[in-house]
Formats: C-alpha cells, structure tokens, sequence
C-alpha cells in the first residue's frame, strides 16, 4: 500500500469535525477505496481549548493557518474557515503556492477569488477541489467537470440554499408567517443570527455564479447576477401559489442566450407536479439541461456537519487515488486562462410568465384600469381575479394577475402605472413563473 496522505485541516466547527470524526471512523475502508491511508497530521482553529467532540491524536496544531498550509509535512490543505478574504483566502493562496493540494467548502472565496487561485492550482500542477461549496452533500461539481463530458449545457437551475427551501416548506405546510419561520430556522441552527446571506439570496448567488462558469466555460462573474431573496413572500403569496397550482421556490437559474449568458436569483413559482417542487425543507436540488442527455436532476442534502463533510472527503479520497505524474483536469472544466469573459445577457422575455399581487382600493373601474395598463405595455394576460380565498380588508381587495410570456422591464412599467393611478394601497408583489422543471 502507498504511503499516507498527510491532511492539514484548518477550520474545525461543525464541518472540521465532522471530516476528522468520519476520516478516523472510516480509516480502513477509505484505505483500500484510495489504495493508502489518509491522515490528520496537522489542524488550525482559533480556540485551543474549546470541546469539539473528537480526538485529534498526534496532529500539530498551527495557530495560524497560513503556515499550516505552508507546511512540508503536509499533501493537502482542507479550508474550512470560510469567508471571501482574510485567513481563508491567504491560507488557500500560500498552500497552493507551495504546491499543496487544497479541498475547500467556500463558495465566497471562489466567487470572488476563483478564477485567480485556479491559475495557481493549474500553473503548479495540484488539484483545487470544492465539491462542498455548492449544494452540500449533492456531487454537483464532478457531475459537471467529469460526468458530463461532450454535453453542451444550456441551463441550469436549482435549490442551492436550505434554509430558504425551510422556511417556504414551513410556511406551505403549516401557514406560518415568514418572521416565525426564521426564528424557528435559527432555533434549529439552520439560519444564523443574522440570516441575510441566505435569505435575501447572496448565499445562492455565489454557489450559482460557481455552477455558471462549469456549464458555460466562463470566468466567475458573482456580482452580475440578478438578485431577489424571500423577505417579502407572505401568506398571501403562498396560498394563491398554491390555488393556481404552483409553489414558490428560491431558485438560482442561469441560461444561455443570444445575447449572453443570463444569471438570476428569486422566488420562483414552479409546478406542483414538478419534480423541482417535490424537494423539501433543507434539501437541495440541481437540474442541468444539456444537449446529449436532456436534463438531469440531482437531489440531496444540501447542508449540514455530515453533508458538507461527506463531500469535503469525497475530493479528499480523489486525491488519494491519484499518483505522481498523473495530468490533473482544470479546476473550471477548462484552463483558467481560456475562461471566456463573462458576457451578461440583456433583459428578455422571460418564459412562463409573471404572478402579479395587487391589493387596491375596492372601487369601480380598478379592474378596467389595471388591464388597460397592461395592455398599454403589450402584457398579454392568462388570468385577472379577485382572490376571494385571502383575507379580505374592508374598502380594499386583493388582484392576482397571471400573464403569458413577457419582459420584466414591461411587468414593471405597467406596475408603475397602477401605483400613478392611484389603485394602490400596499406595495405589489412580482413572482416569476417557470413552467418546466
């Protein structure tokens, strides 16, 4: 058998122990899987004291994880500390400078930095893994570099974030309000203290521009993604998604088009009867849409101690099986140099249509009113209703309007015209709805 793959882990919350829990409980089996044993020889955390629930044996512990991964007695360095910058950042950069193979979990380092640290992994010949950056324990990113292979992608969209697809299960299942979801997430350990990275979509945007740059061949391109998050959704939302037939979903999605390759992050009302709106409270799910296979859905885990560490392991074990010599594949899919640069799509239709929640003044010729603005922007309607099944308030009414295909530039200028006439009483509210997946 070969000799042991030295690992130096900095970062040991829930992740960190968990990876150095299941290396000692699956020793043997990992063994003869990669043909040598793997071992912890080094870690890195901020507390030395501090319980974790694992023994950490003869392992040196470094204070600094930048001299961790600079360290010669170590073949891998696993970043579990997280954050775009700062310890983590310098950590990856000095380990891969100093030809260490690294496994990472942080999708807003390789938003923000990937492109950059790829071009030192390929320049000095190692490996950066990060299997655990998007989607949890789901093997999103080897499907797409390895698995993949031939396929042209032309979409790609999923459930990348579990705390949101919670808090709208909840919500669904229990007709709870959006404010007790949360703070039952956060009691649960779901959501942090302060959940805006998850909530208002920034946590989506990063595992979503990681996912863009796999399917197109293009650089990472983080900040050109269209965001929205789920603060807004309301009880009201959730049962006239449901009266029409549809469920509301977070959803990362990005497309080729002719002018471009389009990001985007919102609330999204997909089909009861799709699969997508089959996956529940913090479960995560990927469809990629190719030329040769058609679409292919991957479901799983999505977050978690063992989901995270499972595939933090997962790229530490395709370590192992490599040997000295062997011509490793690029971390993007393709060269970093030859990204493409990212080209951001213009506004376009966007296929499916719009859920439109109006509530107005309960007065004549509103109704009238409001069809002729949407005609006036060329929207062409499917449905115009008074919801009777929400809660009504006297001298007011709530409208649901479901249109056909359309822009949002004109979704929105029709909605202007409804404010300027004065129908309005509280703030509208805009879904996107996809009809396939």
């Amino acid at each position: 058998m070969a000799e042991a793959l030295r690992i130096g882990i900095a970062g040991l919350g829930t992740v960190g122990a968990s990876v150095v829990r299941i290396l000692s409980e699956k020793a043997g089996e990992l063994a003869r899987q990669c043909g040598r044993p793997i071992e912890v020889v080094a870690v890195s955390a901020r507390d030395r004291k501090r319980e974790r629930g694992v023994t950490l044996g003869q392992a040196e512990w470094f204070d600094d994880p930048v001299e961790l991964a600079k360290a010669k007695g170590i073949d891998v360095f696993v970043e579990l500390i997280g954050g775009e910058d700062g310890a983590a950042r310098a950590s990856v950069r000095a380990a891969l400078e100093a030809g260490r193979h690294v496994v990472t979990a942080n999708k807003a380092l390789l938003a923000r930095h990937g492109l950059a640290l790829a071009e030192i992994a390929e320049k000095k010949g190692v490996l950066l893994n990060y299997e655990a950056a998007v989607a949890g324990g789901i093997p999103v990113i080897k499907t797409m570099r390895e698995a993949l292979a031939g396929n042209e992608a032309t979409r790609i969209f999923g459930i990348l974030n579990g705390t949101c697809n919670y808090i709208l299960t909840r919500m669904e299942a229990e007709g709870l309000s959006f404010d007790e979801c949360l703070r039952d997430a956060q009691r649960l350990g779901y959501a942090e203290a302060d959940p805006t990275f998850d909530i208002e979509g920034h946590d989506t945007a990063h595992k979503l521009a990681i996912l863009t740059s796999l399917a197109f061949g293009c650089r990472i391109s983080a900040a050109d993604i269209y965001m929205e998050g789920i603060s807004n959704i309301s009880q009201a939302d959730i049962r006239a998604a449901g009266d029409l037939g549809y469920r509301i979903k977070l959803l990362g999605v990005a497309q080729k088009t002719e002018s471009g390759i389009e990001q985007r992050v919102h609330p999204t009302m997909v089909p009861t009867a799709s699969v997508i709106a089959q996956v529940h409270g913090v479960t995560n799910a990927v469809a990629i849409e190719t030329d040769i296979l058609g679409e292919l859905l991957l479901s799983g885990p999505g977050a978690g101690g063992n989901a995270t560490a499972s595939a933090v392991i997962g790229d530490i074990a395709d370590i192992a099986k490599s040997r000295p010599g062997f011509q490793h594949g690029p971390v993007f899919g393709r060269p970093a140099k030859e990204l493409a640069p990212y080209r951001k799509a213009r506004m376009r239709a966007h296929a499916g249509g719009y859920f439109i929640r109006l509530t107005v003044h309960d007065r004549i010729g509103v109704f009238a009113a409001i069809a002729r603005r949407m005609a006036d922007n060329d929207i062409s309607l499917e449905s115009i209703v008074q919801h009777a099944g929400l809660v009504q308030v006297a001298g007011q009414k709530t409208v649901i309007l479901v249109t056909h295909e359309t822009t949002e530039a004109a979704i929105r200028r029709a909605v202007e015209g409804v404010t300027k006439d004065g129908h309005l009483v509280d703030k509208p509210q805009m879904i996107r709805i996809e009809r396939a997946g």
